[in-house]
């Protein structure tokens, strides 16, 4: 039984690293309504809890923290403290990329290891979140493009963009690779972003991951989406050379493969990887897409609309650099023009930005 004595809310998440009568830290999270809506807040707390014991318990995998006490009825759960470890994208808004670009990499060698440590183990890790309750591994391996195979490519076309066949079967082919990974079928926490990894200010670069709510197995490359496209919080995340010509900043992507290729081999084939990738780029950039009547809406000069090219730019750039699915390619910069045009603010020069430079909230 662990006795907690005192208690201090961080804000602004339903997080407190309290004190024990034992003199140690912990972490208390407990749940409440989430914007995404798609899971009840027992399903989210029995997902986390599942995924950090498969993690830490069954695999012995040090990438998360240890879950030292749960209650399921209550909804609470008392996790280790990772302190001093702090959250990377704090530290990318604050110093920038050039004062934090090894923690930037050791983020990306840590998701890549999460795949290869867990590909494989799927049925291990649904053995022991269904002892918490009802899960279902299909909705988990489809929920990231689970809308397009529903909306298909709507939005395209609402905004007058002609959808060839060609592209509609190559489209289908996509969505197909994500949703039969193969060898690729990994544990994600759902939420590969820099707000979910903590690494040290300062010293060693290791890093862990957190937040599992929304954990579950699909394809691997969904997680290295984030070191090639910006998402929600980023206006840009590409990796240009340094200024003055000196030597480029780490090869954050090319970390990420290397980490997933000791447990899952098949990424070193440059045709399968470089696929997967350009389909899990695009796809979470038509996914974005999505957005488009909510930013129709919204007035000039909002940086969420030149954040929306940026990323159906990033995603054609990724596919185009794997020379793959080139007509998936040519619709994401089609759809870029279109919204060039269509919003003359967001016609700007992104890519002179540096590196993670956050959006505006």
């Amino acid at each position: 039984m662990i006795k907690l004595v005192e208690w201090t809310r961080l804000e602004p998440w339903r997080v407190a690293r309290a004190r024990t009568d034992r003199g140690e830290t912990v972490i208390v999270k407990w749940m409440g309504p989430h914007a995404d809506g798609r899971h009840a807040e027992a399903w989210r707390l029995c997902t986390e809890v599942a995924a950090l014991r498969f993690l830490t318990e069954d695999l012995r995998v040090d990438l998360a923290p240890r879950v030292l006490a749960a209650d399921i009825s209550a909804g609470r759960v008392i996790l280790q403290d990772l302190a001093p470890r702090v959250a990377l994208d704090g530290l990318l808004r604050s110093d920038g990329i050039a004062a934090h670009a090894v923690r930037l990499e050791a983020f990306a060698r840590a998701r890549g290891e999460l795949g290869a440590l867990t590909a494989g183990q799927a049925g291990l890790y649904y053995r022991r979140r269904a002892n918490l309750g009802q899960v279902d591994p299909e909705a988990d391996r489809l929920g990231r493009v689970a809308g397009l195979r529903e909306e298909g490519l709507s939005q395209a076309e609402a905004l007058g963009v002609t959808i060839s066949g060609a592209v509609e079967r190559e489209f289908a082919l996509a969505l197909s690779e994500l949703a039969d990974p193969g060898p690729f079928l990994a544990l994600s926490n759902g939420d590969p972003e820099t707000n979910n990894v903590l690494v040290r200010a300062d010293g060693p670069t290791d890093a862990r991951l957190i937040d599992f709510e929304f954990a579950g197995f699909t394809h691997a490359l969904h997680d290295a989406v984030c070191l090639h496209v910006p998402g929600p919080a980023w206006m840009w995340v590409s990796m240009p050379a340094q200024p003055g010509g000196s030597a480029p900043l780490p090869q954050v992507a090319e970390t990420y493969r290397r980490a997933l290729a000791t447990g899952v081999p098949q990424a070193e084939d440059d045709r399968l990887y470089g696929v997967a990738l350009a389909a899990a780029c695009v796809a979470f950039a038509l996914t974005r897409l999505s957005r488009l009547p909510a930013l129709d809406g919204r007035p000039a000069g909002e940086d969420s609309r030149a954040q929306l090219v940026t990323t159906l730019e990033a995603a054609a750039d990724t596919a185009r650099a794997h020379r793959a699915l080139p007509q998936l390619t040519g619709l994401c910069r089609r759809l870029a023009e279109t919204l060039r045009s269509r919003w003359p603010d967001a016609d700007v020069d992104i890519a002179a930005l540096a590196p993670y430079t956050p959006r505006r909230r």
